[in-house]
């Protein structure tokens, strides 16, 4: 059985803040999915291949090709600050 002080440290890394009354009642919902998760893990999954979806599905990508593009002066020029051809950003470390 699940306890309110798990529930509790699951609020605290998820950084929730819950009222005491939330607390109770999600100690008894999540109780009752690692219930229900526990008859799941008792299903023999040995011939089922991993999936990632139920759906047989594929992504479709196009081909890469070379376009036009713009001149890199007339990007880096809209810059509010370049230096040498390059966007310059401020450091952050």
């Amino acid at each position: 059985m699940l306890t309110k002080a798990e529930v509790e440290h699951v609020a605290l890394l998820a950084r929730l803040d819950l009222s005491d009354e939330e607390k109770e009642r999600y100690t008894t919902q999540l109780a009752k999915i690692l219930e229900y998760a526990k008859i799941l893990d008792e299903l023999d999954t040995a011939d089922v291949s991993p999936t990632a979806h139920v759906l047989p599905l594929q992504n479709v990508f196009r081909p890469d090709r070379v376009g036009p593009h713009l001149p890199a002066e007339d990007v880096v020029g809209n810059s509010p600050d370049e230096e040498d051809g390059f966007f310059k950003v401020p450091r952050i470390f």
